[in-house]
């Protein structure tokens, strides 16, 4: 009965506590202002060297790759025509090739995502079970 009766009180604090900060953040919302963005932000003309540098070093660090040069090599591409043909690309060319490297996400994550989200489906299920009070035993056959 004491179990039930400390379980009780800490949903009763809990609850409590979600309640009265939902209450404050929505009393007090955050001030903001909003303004309309300058024209050359949408063009794209400001910082259009920064970002040509960003596509350009995301682009160089691919081609370095072992299988991503070998691949080239084969083709009969040596390491000067590569360079030289990427520095001939145009602004729009190269963020097109920089954003379809992000999009195929060489050596990706592997799935990192989908495993941590498992992880905390199943730790939440874990601490939901534990909080009803429910017990799991498992049994040798």
């Amino acid at each position: 009965m004491r179990n039930m009766l400390r379980l009780t009180v800490f949903t009763q604090v809990l609850v409590w506590t979600v309640v009265v900060t939902t209450l404050v953040v929505g009393v007090f919302p955050p001030e903001v202002q909003a303004m309309l963005a300058p024209p050359s932000a949408t063009t794209g003309e400001a910082g259009t060297g920064l970002e040509r540098a960003a596509d350009l070093q995301k682009i160089q660090s691919v081609l370095e790759a072992k299988v991503v040069s070998q691949r080239l090599a084969d083709y009969g591409l040596s390491p000067e025509e590569i360079s030289a043909r990427v520095h001939r690309l145009s602004d729009a060319q190269l963020h097109q090739l920089a954003t379809q490297i992000d999009a195929m996400i060489p050596a990706g994550d592997a799935g990192f995502g989908i495993v941590v989200t498992l992880l905390v489906i199943a730790i939440l299920a874990v601490i939901l079970i534990y909080l009803l009070g429910h017990r799991i035993s498992v049994t040798k056959a």
